[in-house]
Formats: C-alpha cells, sequence, structure tokens
C-alpha cells in the first residue's frame, strides 16, 4: 500500500503546545481522523479542502468504535492519501496508540508517531510547580483511573501509589478518584496529602484546584457527571506552590 499514516500528538488543547513537525503534518495530511480533544483551533492548521473525520471517544458518550477507528486509517491509507491520526495529549500515554499501530502493521501500512505534550506536564506548568525534585519527589508515575469498563482498575501497585515521596498523576479519574483516594488512605497515605485538580486544560475555562486527596474526594464524589476532560495530581509537590 502507497498510503503513510502520521500519528500527531496534539497536546491537551492549545494549538501553540503542538509541536512544530506536528503542525507541518498537519498542513500536509489529505485526511485527519482526529479526536474529540484534539478539534476546534487545532484543526484550523489544516490545509483547505483537508478531509476532517471525527473519531472521538469520550466516556459516558456515543463513541466512535476502536475496531471502525481501525478500519478507517486502513481503508484511506489503502487510497494513497497521506492520512494523520490526530490524537490529543501525547498519544502514547493512555491513547489508545497500541490497537492502532498494530492493526496498520498488520495490513503493512507505514506510520510515524510524533510526540506531545502530555496533560500531565501542562498541568503542572500551569499550576507553577515542577513533577519532581531531587530530594523529596525523585519518581512521578502516571496511571489511568479506568479500566476498559470504566471502573478503577484492580491490579494496581497500592504500595507505590501511596508512596508520600513519588508525584502520581492519573488519568481518566474523575469518576473513579473517590475510590481510589479511599484505598490509598487505606494504604497508609494520608488524607491532607496534596492534590491538584485540572480540568480543560489550554482551554477557555480551564480549571485548576488545588486541595487535598480527601478533599477532592468528597468533591468528586458529590459532582456527578461531566464532560469536560480533567487530570488529577497528587504528592507533596502538587500544594508546593500558591496558585
Amino acid at each position: 500500500m502507497s498510503g503513510f499514516v502520521t500519528f500527531i500528538s496534539a497536546g491537551p488543547g492549545d494549538p501553540e503546545l503542538m509541536t512544530l513537525k506536528g503542525a507541518a503534518r498537519l498542513r500536509e495530511a489529505d485526511v485527519v481522523l482526529y479526536d474529540d480533544l484534539a478539534s476546534g483551533a487545532i484543526l484550523d492548521l489544516a490545509r483547505p479542502g483537508a478531509n476532517l473525520v471525527a473519531v472521538g471517544k469520550r466516556a459516558g458518550r456515543p463513541s466512535t468504535k476502536q475496531h471502525h477507528v481501525n478500519r478507517l486509517l486502513v481503508d484511506y491509507a489503502a487510497t494513497g492519501a497521506r492520512v494523520v491520526r490526530l490524537k490529543s495529549g501525547d498519544a502514547g500515554i493512555f491513547g489508545r496508540l497500541e490497537e492502532e499501530l498494530e492493526t496498520l502493521r498488520e495490513a503493512g501500512i507505514g506510520y510515524e508517531i510524533i510526540p506531545g505534550v502530555t496533560s500531565a506536564c501542562v498541568a503542572a506548568a500551569q499550576a507553577g510547580i515542577p513533577l519532581t525534585r531531587r530530594h523529596t519527589s525523585r519518581r512521578v508515575q502516571f496511571i489511568t483511573g479506568a479500566d476498559v469498563t470504566g471502573k478503577l482498575p484492580q491490579n494496581l501497585n497500592w504500595a507505590a501509589l501511596a508512596d508520600p515521596e513519588a508525584t502520581t498523576v492519573v488519568y481518566m479519574g474523575r469518576r473513579t478518584f473517590p475510590v481510589l483516594a479511599a484505598k490509598l488512605i487505606d494504604h497508609g497515605l494520608a488524607p491532607t496529602t496534596p492534590a491538584l485538580f485540572a480540568e480543560s486544560l489550554g482551554r477557555a475555562d480551564e480549571r485548576l484546584v488545588r486541595t487535598t486527596i480527601a478533599e477532592l474526594a468528597d468533591e468528586l464524589a458529590r459532582g456527578g457527571a461531566a464532560s469536560t476532560a480533567a487530570v488529577i495530581l497528587f504528592g507533596a509537590l502538587a500544594g508546593d506552590y500558591p496558585s
């Protein structure tokens, strides 16, 4: 097959956070398959006449099935088109990248992966904090708060997650954080451990909330469903600097 697929990591929403290489490939694309969170102003970078195809996935809302996205990638590439798969954040971090790569490899279609800025880094930067510090936070760990069923994964490393000297980032954890926090406290993490809740990063309605794991768990348990994307950081550095 003569087509080619470029996986572009768009960052969390602000077009200026996309890499120059990603923006250049987007301007060259014939077809752009984009996620909900990689839309809006970012799509203005696509060339006029490019075929823009929405293939978003959002928890609790009608979403494009993964097997259909895989099929579209193969079908468009088979025409010889320059195809871009536009993903939010960094595609390699909880971005369902593996399934799509495997499909392309099986079909004999070439691809490249352009990394991007993940929401953990943006949340920390917007809050004015680092993710690491030499003596108090020498490890950063990224976890998903939801398995394929939308529930908290059962095989998490609780000893590592309850380590007060690590910075922990929870992706897709808005719904499950109350359960996660309760288990962390059961495993010895102090309820007063600082937490940072960041939603709609890089967008006009961006919101940062500095709190503790116990208080955040209570707030999220009362809050009900929400459609905005959020990331949660906790550990000593999460509350280190004033807003």
